[in-house]
């Protein structure tokens, strides 16, 4: 006879089909258990509700289920919304779903029990597509990347140091990194000096704090070491094999203005050959699927263990946007002996697919934890002694190769939105709602009733003399283009001036469906902008669209996350008439002129930007930065997503609400935590 089902495995798979039924879970989530179900049909309802819910966090961004913090607040941490009571569900018995624990009675140990399933979830049965690790349910994929993250993040950590002298080192440190005025710590030159002794270097810091300056100073460094290395009578100097990317195209754009103007300021005089120096420290930057090898139709990469990356040093800017399955692609495809370097701020978003990968690796950045040995190897480069706060006996490998930059560049002392980064970043709402009403030169809060009120956005769309609206670059694109007759050069520098101009200016959401999402904003905005006669139609392709590129696009050499604007280039017809024939400008420092230009027709994956996502948006830089708060809280609304969109603000960021003061407050008291096992037991890799 058949064991009857327990009223737990009972209960889990009532809960399975009315979630699908409503809607929250997603269609793969249900079409997964049912797999599983087909392929194992005594499978416990505990076992199915377990892998829909690991395919559901799995498209929240955690990279597996943890399943004690499921059942300890399964509200939270599942994001379940709540139920619409006039919804009706098939088959319901009438159990409430809008208990405040809707997985009661479940037990931990009976659910672990049910997941012990040998052909399901055994990490030892190659064709399981579960794992049970612990208390963490993980698909065997993410399992698999997770694990050999680890281990390859260990190798490098516990590789050989740099043979070069001490006293080489410091003598080109002090060259580098001259006694900074104020007897400040120079926590550059303490990243550079922990760099050099390490195959991982991790740098972490906020907007501002020099991250690229510290990168280029190491390459420099790096590279002089290595054309002063002893070498055979004859053989010429072997400079380093070093190539730079970035997670987006976008990134990799302002990461290649950034370095070039930082290695022009390089004191490279006295550290060697002026020419050779230069020559060998690269400013292009790629973005990371290019550098790999990506091909279309597939999810194979052209690079991988078995056809390693032709470099020497990797390093990798704004790396939180960096998930577990890229990472791990990054380091099967880097050589044994290659160093990586990865430059992030560890308290922005975390890529929109699963992992949270710098943030993890940083999560003791603050608190440094450097041994006796770290502070003794720092001691004999020079500079100041390590802060006695920061050393501790018990700290891992990982955190001697962690180095949290401090001291912000962009924003003084008084900057109302360096403060408020920093008060949304240490989770004090309070602060931040009284610096966000006092206002001031840098920061701004407005208020807007309905989205779909003109008089509420002709702030936006008109500006004022110190913060142009959305009327300044398309005042730009229509007064100064170019005539029919001009030369090539003339239309790239005037598409250049109206990205430039675009780019000044970026409303932020938090949504991307519906009237206070991106959908609902670009439709209002270009709806506005048509009736203002700013741009000659509302929806299709018009001069004046900008579009963000959403899928990578090899053949056009576009990358997901660039964006360009469409342009009217005057054509002369051979009967003298003049007509408009439009093209996307996209930034291209590779292209001639740095401007790529696309037809419309050859684009089949964009979207119009007059509004983006914060998601969207890291990796960008506006002058002015507007975000636009839903009107009711949302599991989206973080700490760390208010963060990343004040510090995308360079002049000024202002705060557009359409709900009560509280949802501010509420979303800086709620931090994204991402599930996952990648820094091992007692925070560290072994």
């Amino acid at each position: 006879m058949t064991p009857r089902p327990s009223p737990a495995n009972e209960r889990a798979a009532r809960l399975l089909l009315r979630w699908t039924a409503r809607g929250w879970l997603r269609p793969i989530d249900a079409a997964f258990a049912d797999f599983l179900r087909r392929e194992a049909p005594q499978a416990p309802g505990l076992l199915l509700l377990g892998a829909a819910l690991a395919s559901h966090q799995l498209g929240r961004g955690h990279v597996c289920l943890d399943l004690a913090a499921t059942l300890a607040d399964p509200a939270e941490t599942l994001a379940i919304p709540p139920p619409d009571p006039d919804e009706p569900v098939p088959g319901d018995d009438g159990e409430s779903l809008d208990a405040a624990h809707p997985l009661a009675g479940i037990a931990l140990d009976e659910w672990l029990a049910a997941l012990a399933h040998p052909a399901l979830s055994d990490p030892a049965t190659a064709g399981s597509p579960l794992v049970l690790h612990g208390t963490r349910l993980y698909l065997r994929r993410y399992w698999q990347h997770e694990r050999f993250l680890r281990q390859a993040i260990a190798d490098r950590l516990h590789a050989a140091a740099d043979a070069t002298p001490v006293a080489t080192l410091r003598q080109a440190l002090d060259i580098l990194f001259p006694a900074p005025a104020g007897g400040q710590f120079d926590w550059q030159r303490m990243a550079c000096a922990l760099a050099i002794r390490s195959r991982l270097a991790i740098i972490t810091g906020g907007p501002g704090t020099g991250k690229t300056t510290t990168v280029v100073r190491l390459l420099a460094l790096l590279q002089a070491l290595a054309l002063q290395a002893p070498r055979a009578a004859g053989d010429a100097p072997a400079a380093l094999r070093i190539r730079l990317a970035a997670p987006t195209g976008k990134a990799a754009a302002r990461l290649n203005a950034s370095i070039a103007g930082a290695v022009a300021q390089l004191p490279l005089a006295a550290l060697g050959d002026v020419d050779a120096l230069r020559a060998a420290i690269p400013t292009r930057v790629s973005t990371l699927h290019r550098l790999l090898g990506s091909r279309p139709d597939t999810r194979a990469l052209r690079h991988h263990a078995g056809d390693p990356l032709p470099l020497d040093v990797l390093v990798i800017d704004e790396a939180s946007m960096v998930d577990l399955e890229m990472m791990t692609a990054v380091m099967a495809a880097l050589a044994p002996h290659a160093r990586l370097v990865l430059l992030g701020d560890r308290d922005q978003l975390a890529s929109v697919e699963a992992g949270a990968v710098l943030g993890e690796l940083c999560a003791d950045a603050a608190r440094g934890r450097y041994t006796p040995e770290t502070a003794r190897w720092l001691a004999q480069l020079g500079g100041a002694p390590l802060p006695e706060t920061l050393l501790d006996a018990n700290g891992a490998p990982l955190d001697q190769a962690v180095v949290m930059l401090r001291h912000s560049h962009r924003f003084a002392a008084d900057s109302g939105i360096g403060r408020l980064a920093a008060a949304v970043n240490r989770g004090d709402a309070v602060q931040a709602q009284a610096l966000l009403d006092a206002g001031g030169a840098d920061l701004g809060r407005r208020r807007l009733e309905r989205h779909d009120h003109p008089a509420g956005w002709q702030w936006l769309i008109e500006g004022d003399d110190d913060h142009p609206g959305l009327r300044a670059w398309l005042d730009r694109l229509r007064t100064q283009r170019p005539a029919p007759d001009a030369p090539p050069d003339d239309r790239d520098a005037w598409a250049r001036a109206v990205l430039a101009a675009h780019a000044r200016l970026q409303l932020l959401c938090v949504l991307r469906h519906g009237p206070w999402g991106v959908s609902g904003l670009n439709q209002r905005l270009a709806s506005l902008l048509h009736e203002a006669r700013l741009i000659p139609a509302a929806d299709g392709w018009y001069a004046g669209r900008p579009v963000m590129v959403t899928r990578n696009d090899a053949a056009l050499g576009l990358m997901n996350g660039d964006i360009g604007v469409t342009l009217p280039i005057a054509r002369a017809l051979p009967d003298g008439r003049v007509a408009d024939a439009l093209r996307i400008a996209f930034a291209d420092a590779g292209s001639p002129g740095g401007v790529r230009w696309v037809h419309p027709l050859r684009l089949t994956a964009v979207q119009t930007v007059h509004a983006l996502t914060v998601h969207k948006a890291q990796g960008s830089e506006f002058d002015h930065a507007v975000l636009v708060l839903p009107p009711e809280a949302n599991p989206l609304l973080t700490r760390e997503l208010i963060y990343t969109a004040i510090t995308r603000a360079r002049r000024r960021f202002t705060l557009l609400e359409s709900g009560p003061p509280a949802t501010l407050s509420q979303a800086i008291e709620r931090r994204v935590h991402r599930a996952s096992g990648l820094r091992g037991a007692h925070g560290g890799i072994a």
